[in-house]
C-alpha cells in the first residue's frame, strides 16, 4: 500500500512494490496522502514514486469485473484522485521508474513534471487495444498535459513509448538511469518548495479549469 514520508520540505509518496493499480483501498490511502499534503503549512513538493517493475499499471479491472454494480463510483473515485492531484497547490513531480500504464499513465500526467528512466519501461495508454474508451475526464486531462500531436498518436495508436521517445515527445521532462529516477525527481521538487501555497492552487485551477470540470462532472468554466 501506498506510504509517505518528507525528507525535508519534500514529501515522497511510495505508491508500493506490486503493479499499484487503482484497487478502492489504493485509492483512499493515495487520497489521504494527498490531503495530508494539501493540509501541511510552509514551503513543501510532492515526489510521488514505485519500487519494482510498476509504477502504475492502472484500473483494477479485476476488482472491478468482480463489482460491475459499483463501476460508476469506482470511476467517479478515480477521476477525483487525478483531479485532487491536478489541482494540489504544491509542485508535483512524478518518478517513473518502471512500468507506467493506462489510468497509471493519466496519474502521472496530472502531476506538474516527469521523470522516467531511460533504458527500460514504457508509458503507454493501452485503451485502443483492450477495447475501453476514455472518459471524458480522461480525454480531457490527457489533452491538457499532452501536444495535440502526441494525444493523438498516443490515444489512438496505444504506442508504448520509452523513455527516451517518451522524453521526444514531451510526455515526460526528464529520461535517465535507473538509479537517478528518484534522486532526479526529489531534486527538481525541492527547487519549486517556495511555491506552494494558495496562489499555485489558485493559477492550477485556472490553468487547467476545463480538465478538472470534466474530471469532477461539472460544467466547463467560460473562458
Amino acid at each position: 500500500m501506498p506510504t509517505l514520508d518528507r525528507h525535508d520540505d519534500v514529501f515522497v509518496l511510495d505508491l508500493g512494490d506490486g503493479e499499484n493499480r487503482f484497487h478502492p483501498d489504493w485509492i483512499a490511502s493515495v487520497d489521504a496522502a494527498l490531503d495530508e499534503v494539501e493540509k501541511a503549512t510552509g514551503p513543501r513538493a510532492l515526489v510521488t514514486a514505485a519500487t519494482g517493475k510498476f509504477y502504475s499499471n492502472g484500473l483494477d479491472l479485476e476488482w472491478l469485473s468482480a463489482h460491475a454494480d459499483r463501476h460508476d463510483a469506482y470511476i467517479d473515485s478515480v477521476h477525483a484522485v487525478l483531479a485532487q492531484l491536478l489541482s494540489l497547490p504544491v509542485v508535483t513531480v512524478a518518478a517513473l521508474q518502471g512500468h507506467t500504464f493506462a489510468a497509471g499513465a493519466m496519474f502521472s500526467l496530472a502531476h506538474d513534471f516527469r521523470v522516467m528512466r531511460s533504458d527500460r519501461g514504457f508509458w503507454c495508454l493501452p485503451e485502443a487495444d483492450i477495447d475501453m474508451p476514455f472518459s471524458p475526464g480522461m480525454s480531457a486531462l490527457i489533452q491538457s498535459r499532452l501536444a495535440p500531436r502526441t494525444a493523438h498518436e498516443a490515444m489512438i495508436t496505444a504506442r508504448r513509448y520509452g523513455g527516451s521517445d517518451a522524453e521526444a515527445a514531451g510526455i515526460v521532462d526528464r529520461a535517465v538511469a535507473e538509479d537517478a529516477v528518484r534522486s532526479t525527481a526529489v531534486e527538481i521538487a525541492g527547487a519549486q518548495v517556495s511555491k506552494a501555497g494558495a496562489t499555485l492552487g489558485t493559477i492550477k485551477a485556472r490553468l487547467y479549469g476545463r480538465a478538472l470540470a470534466s474530471l469532477r462532472g461539472a460544467a466547463a468554466p467560460r473562458d
